[in-house]
């Protein structure tokens, strides 16, 4: 079996400096164009691709459908990675190939043609669905390639906190720019359809073309351990000999009320306040407190234990939405004060949930002699869209309990019913969720360990 230390022999070392550029720069493209076709889509179909009410019902399906294929295909995508071997490594071919029909998918969503509605539908469907493969394709890898590219913990965390951070920047740009965008490029009074294809097409090729700077400027890790060309059996065994990250996984899952916000604040201000413009603010505070929590965490993991930090996060996060929901939601202000402050809660979950999962790979590696970067962050995926998933569910799940529908009257019932959705549902899952975290035995405060940052 060739060893990744065989691979890339011939190709010039790249500074760690320019690494980090590349991978953060890389993730804020991939970030741009993901948060576009998440965001728009819907609204593109219903306003502008003249998509009806029936219609939509249709798309939601594909959408889901679509969504729970995308996850259980993750941890077949890692493997396809571990199994490759390649001069220029496992991870970045999968980089490299992926840019371009992620861009052209992207701005074909956003190009429905004008024709009969089950037309319309089936465009969308195989667009959709072939998106979703391409974007597989393209993000398993990448953050394969900040586990492998990043041998220094230290360094590592600070290059996943600076992804999370302009992830989060990129959010916020692409959900306030880019009906402004299409709007220009309507070139009239109005925003058009044609508007929004020509910028869903330039915001893609722009997006995607950064995200290749991971190819070009990334070099992966060299390794005496089995690291490329492995067996499924070497796989599957290595997965679940690796505790650390199946504890991971599991809190993860577990964890999943801290998306609830995400997937039903639109839905929720509008119960609440009769205005869903409102949710900008809470989107913004919910933006503003990742942004700030994902610069400074691998701050605090230098003093703390990532064990530590996300249970102690957990912790207070469930704190945090049962004093939310005892304040009530009333007042906006203070609502909005504890939608910064959860996400603060987030930011940190985020930094150290992937930050976990690189540490569990290099454990792996030293115990078993296997690296399996792609399966196993393929993981990390796969319990984002599973997290997402139930998110929704348990969501809306609420607001059938609530009665809740476009033009009812809307009673304080309703309203309650649908804050316990997005404070004690969160505060219970947060608990439940720091419960395998502290099965997790790896990584030491970075301040125990030799700082090689340049």
């Amino acid at each position: 079996m060739t060893a990744t230390a065989n691979q890339g022999a011939t190709e010039d070392v790249v500074p760690p400096r320019r690494q980090r550029t590349a991978v953060i720069t890389a993730g804020f493209g991939q970030n741009i164009v993901l948060t576009t076709v998440s965001t728009f889509i819907l609204v593109y179909l219903l306003q502008y691709a003249g998509i009806s009410t029936a219609g939509l019902a249709v798309v939601t399906i594909i959408i889901t459908v679509s969504k729970v294929v995308d996850a259980i295909l993750d941890p077949v995508m890692g493997s396809i990675i571990d199994m490759t071997r390649t001069r220029w490594g496992k991870l970045r071919p999968y980089i490299l190939f992926s840019a371009a029909p992620v861009a052209l998918l992207s701005g074909l969503l956003f190009t429905v043609p004008d024709t009969a509605e089950p037309l319309k539908l089936v465009y969308f469907g195989v667009c959709y669905v072939l998106w979703s493969l391409a974007y597989t394709v393209c993000d398993v890898p990448f953050w394969g390639l900040i586990g492998s590219a990043f041998a220094d913990p230290a360094e590592r965390t600070r290059v996943i906190g600076m992804v999370r951070a302009f992830g989060a920047i990129a959010l916020g740009l692409a959900t306030l720019g880019m009906p402004w965008v299409a709007r220009l490029l309507s070139f009239g009074p109005e925003t058009t359809s044609s508007g929004w294809s020509l910028a869903v097409f330039i915001t893609s090729f722009l997006g995607m073309g950064v995200f290749l700077l991971a190819f070009f400027f990334t070099r992966e890790r060299r390794t005496s351990a089995a690291s490329t060309g492995l067996s499924l059996r070497q796989l599957v065994t290595t997965l679940f000999r690796n505790t650390p990250l199946l504890m991971v996984l599991l809190g993860s899952v577990l964890g999943f009320g801290r998306f609830i916000v995400q997937a039903g604040g639109a839905v929720f201000v509008v119960i609440a306040y009769g205005n869903e413009g409102t949710f900008t603010l809470v989107g913004a505070a919910i933006i503003l407190g990742m942004v700030v929590s994902s610069f400074s965490t691998p701050l605090l993991l230098r003093r703390l234990s990532g064990r530590a930090l996300i249970v102690g996060s957990s912790l207070v996060a469930a704190v945090l939405y049962v004093a939310m929901y005892l304040v009530g939601f009333e007042n906006l202000a203070a609502i909005l004060v504890f939608i910064f402050l959860t996400g603060l809660t987030l930011g940190i979950f985020l930094v150290t949930q992937a930050t976990m999962i690189a540490d569990s790979v290099d454990d792996a590696e030293r115990r078993l002699g296997v690296r399996n970067d792609g399966i196993s962050f393929a993981s990390l995926t796969f319990a984002t869209k599973i997290m997402n998933a139930l998110a929704v569910l348990v969501f809306g799940a609420f607001v059938v309990m609530a009665g809740y529908e476009a033009g009812v009257t809307v009673t304080p019932e309703m309203q309650n019913t649908v804050f316990v959705a997005i404070t004690l549902v969160p505060a219970a899952s947060c608990l439940l969720s720091a419960v395998p975290f502290l099965f997790y035995r790896l990584g030491a405060p970075a301040a125990a360990r030799p700082d090689t940052m340049d």
